[in-house]
C-alpha cells in the first residue's frame, strides 16, 4: 500500500509541510525509517533526530520547523500514528462464515456475518451477532451474549449469560464469568457462596491475555465503555471500572472495589476489597492500596501517599544505608558519653 504525504494529512486532520505528493509505503521508526517510510516525533527530548532522519515524512506537533523535510503537522501526533498503523496494517481474520468444525448447539443464535474458525463452541442460547471473529478454542457459554465486531481470539472462555459489548477484544487465555473468590469461614471450613450474579463488558473494552473477570456473587461485575486492561490482570467478582480507565499488567482488583471514570493504575498494583477509587486517579506501579482515593488524587506505594510525598519516601529509601550507618556512629557516641558521665559520677577522673 502507498499513499501521498497529502492523504495521509488528510486521513488525520494534519496540515503538510514540504512535497505533499510524495509517495510512502510503510511506517518505521524514526531512526530506522528511510525515503519511502513515514515516522513521527511528538516528545521534544526525540526533536534531535529531524535533523538526521531519513524519513519520507514526519508527523510532528503543530510549529515544529525541520528545513528540507516532509511534515505532516497534527495535534496529537502519537495518536496519528496509531491510527495510521491500523490504515497500514489492517488486521486481517479471513473470510466471514461458520467452519464446519465448529460447534454450535441447538438454539444457539449465530449470524451468517460471522466468522467462526474451527474448535470454537457455542453453547444452547448464546447469541454471536455479525461482524463478530472468534479463534479456535473459543468457549461461549449458555445464555452468553458477544456483541458485533467483537473479537475474541484463541481459547477466550466466556462463562453463562455473561454480556460482551460491541467492538470488543479480548486476547487469547481471558476468561470471563469464572466463580468469584466466595467463601464463608475462611481459613477453616472454606464453604463455597454461589456465585450467581454475571459480567458485563461495555463496547470498546479490550482486555488483554490471561486477564481474568470474575462474575458478580448477585448483580453484575462491570466494565465501562472503553476501558484498556492489559495481560495478567486479576478483577474480582462485583468491581466496578468506569469508561475510559487503562490498567496495567498484574494487577489485581479485589471484590466489589468501584474505580471511576478515568483512572490510571500502574503494572502490579493491589487493591483491597470494598474501596473507591475516585475518577481520573492515577496509581504508581507496585503500589498497595487499601483505602478509598478521593477523585483526581495523584500518587503511590504502601501505603498510597500523595504524589510529592510518595518521591520523598522513594528517595528516602536510597539513603536508608547511609542514614543506618550515621545512627550506628551516633549509638557509639551517645554509649561513650553514657560511659563518661558514669565514670563521672562515681568520682572517677
Amino acid at each position: 500500500m502507498k499513499k501521498s504525504i497529502a492523504e495521509i494529512a488528510a486521513l488525520v486532520g494534519g496540515t503538510v509541510a514540504g512535497n505533499g505528493q510524495k509517495l510512502i509505503g510503510d511506517i518505521r521508526p524514526i531512526e530506522e525509517a528511510g525515503a519511502d517510510d513515514l515516522t513521527f516525533v511528538s516528545n521534544p527530548k526525540y526533536f534531535k533526530w529531524l535533523k538526521t532522519t531519513l524519513a519520507g515524512a514526519i508527523l510532528v506537533p503543530p510549529g515544529t520547523a525541520a528545513p528540507g523535510k516532509n511534515l505532516i503537522a497534527v495535534a496529537d501526533p502519537y495518536a496519528a500514528f496509531g491510527k495510521l498503523l491500523a490504515v497500514f496494517y489492517p488486521v486481517d481474520h479471513g473470510p466471514a462464515g461458520i467452519s464446519p468444525a465448529a460447534f454450535i448447539e441447538e438454539g444457539a443464535s449465530v449470524s451468517p456475518e460471522a466468522t467462526v474458525m474451527p474448535r470454537a463452541f457455542i453453547s444452547r442460547g448464546a447469541r454471536v451477532e455479525k461482524g463478530v471473529v472468534l479463534y479456535p478454542g473459543v468457549f461461549i457459554g449458555r445464555d452468553a451474549s458477544v456483541g458485533e465486531d467483537s473479537v475474541l481470539y484463541a481459547n477466550v472462555s466466556v462463562y453463562a449469560r455473561s454480556v460482551i459489548g460491541r467492538r470488543v477484544i479480548l486476547h487469547s487465555g481471558v476468561v470471563i464469568g469464572g466463580d468469584g473468590f466466595g467463601f464463608s469461614a475462611p481459613g477453616s471450613q472454606n464453604k463455597k457462596i454461589p456465585q450467581v450474579g454475571i459480567v458485563q463488558i461495555d463496547d470498546d473494552v479490550e482486555l488483554g491475555a490471561n486477564t481474568t473477570v470474575d462474575r458478580a456473587t448477585l448483580g453484575k461485575t462491570w466494565i465501562g465503555r472503553n476501558v484498556k486492561i492489559d495481560n495478567l490482570v486479576q478483577v474480582a467478582h462485583n468491581v466496578v471500572i468506569g469508561e475510559n480507565s487503562a490498567i496495567a499488567a498484574q494487577t489485581g482488583i479485589s471484590g466489589s472495589t468501584k474505580i471511576g471514570k478515568s483512572v490510571i493504575i500502574g503494572g502490579q498494583v493491589g487493591i483491597v476489597g470494598h474501596i473507591t477509587i475516585g475518577d481520573s486517579v492515577m496509581i504508581g506501579a507496585s503500589s498497595g492500596i487499601h483505602k478509598s482515593i478521593p477523585a483526581g488524587m495523584v500518587g503511590g506505594g504502601t501505603p498510597f501517599l500523595p504524589f510529592r510525598e510518595w518521591l520523598k519516601v522513594e528517595v528516602s529509601k536510597t539513603k536508608l544505608p547511609e542514614i543506618r550507618a550515621k545512627m550506628e556512629k551516633l549509638i557509639r557516641r551517645v554509649e561513650e558519653l553514657e560511659a563518661i558521665i558514669s565514670k563521672t559520677r562515681e568520682g572517677e577522673p
